[in-house]
């Protein structure tokens, strides 16, 4: 007797799910990232490089404003091809390498570590791929720990790479995770959030979105627009709430759906000017974060409040299950999103 046929989008529903438990497991294990925090201690860098590629760039761009906000370090992103395409050897003593990479398995990410390290860098893999060749390319090696994922859209992975970057840069400062206790109830109620199916119903016919964001929601954004696109195919495209005000917001219109992440801190309250003139040209807003509700939006969901530099682990959530909810409202099985592979192997 053949199985049932695996409905569209179980895959990623049953993953998204999985985060409230993969965020507490994550902080249970807070002794291992004090282990490589101490290792990082023993070689303190002058400046901190991140590689990556896809989600897990957006997830090194977070991990870029922890870096130089909580550490106060210098931070910056590697550009793969400098090393892999173009030969570039520059002196990397001094320097701290995180490389980010949910699979651990792209051969550039592998070729720039290796280099790095060649070149003097203090290496550390952060992925989901205990053995990769990543991991064996890294002198010190994190796993996300967020067990195996079928969907070709990361979504678990994606979180748990969020809250193990925030788990190390807390450590190397010599916090203990205390601002993490209780993430997964706070992760449970943001998945929860009555928002989103109004947001479905919403925008479920929408051809053209513009997501944004301020300070370490910026990477919600772009993570946004990523989701947007590859599950339902949308025109999405990212801005920081400062560039889109230097020259973008000229083509919102009324047609223009805008995706704003706005939480409490700095970051969502640099955010009013950015809304005033989206909302002034007529867009259509959807708010999304703690400081939603205080948001002029015609669709606002809900975020728990926490400390400005975990807002992004929280904010994620709901945004996934819109994802999926507009996927499937329109149609598709987010699944297997047309010309995508789970594992994308560059150079």
């Amino acid at each position: 007797m053949s199985s049932p046929e695996r409905r569209p989008g179980a895959h990623m529903t049953a993953e998204i799910d999985e985060q409230p438990a993969i965020l507490d497991a994550l902080v249970g294990r807070r002794s291992e990232f004090a282990e490589v925090a101490a290792a990082i201690a023993r070689r303190p860098p002058r400046f901190v490089l991140l590689a990556a590629r896809g989600s897990s760039d957006h997830a090194a761009l977070y991990a870029k404003y922890l870096v130089e906000v909580v550490l106060g370090l210098p931070a910056g992103l590697v550009s793969p091809s400098t090393a892999t395409l173009y030969g570039a050897r520059p002196d990397l003593r001094d320097v701290l390498l995180i490389t980010v990479s949910q699979s651990g398995g792209s051969p550039d990410l592998v070729e720039v570590t290796e280099t790095a390290r060649a070149q003097g860098a203090l290496t550390v893999s952060v992925s989901n791929t205990p053995g990769s060749p990543l991991a064996a390319a890294s002198e010190l090696a994190v796993d996300i720990g967020a067990g195996t994922e079928h969907a070709v859209a990361a979504t678990k992975t994606y979180g748990a790479t969020l809250m193990a970057l925030y788990l190390l840069v807390d450590a190397v400062r010599g916090g203990h995770g205390e601002h993490a206790a209780g993430i997964g109830e706070l992760a449970r109620a943001a998945l929860d959030s009555p928002g989103v199916e109004r947001a479905v119903d919403r925008y479920r016919f929408v051809d053209r979105v513009l997501t944004t964001g301020r300070g370490y929601s910026y990477a919600t954004a772009l993570e946004a627009a990523l989701k947007l696109a590859e599950t339902s195919y949308l025109a999405a495209r990212a801005y920081s709430g400062a560039d889109l005000l230097h020259g973008p917001v000229a083509a919102v219109d009324s047609e223009t759906a805008v995706l704003a992440v706005t939480s409490e801190g700095r970051g969502g309250a640099a955010m009013h000017e950015v809304l005033a003139a989206v909302g002034g040209r007529g867009a259509d807003i959807l708010a999304v974060g703690s400081a939603a509700a205080k948001a002029p939006a015609a669709v606002r969901i809900d975020v728990p409040r926490t400390v400005e530099e975990l807002a992004p682990i929280l904010e994620i959530l709901p945004i996934q299950r819109l994802a999926l909810g507009l996927a499937l409202a329109r149609g598709g099985d987010p699944d297997n999103p047309r010309g995508l592979l789970k594992v994308t192997r560059t150079r």
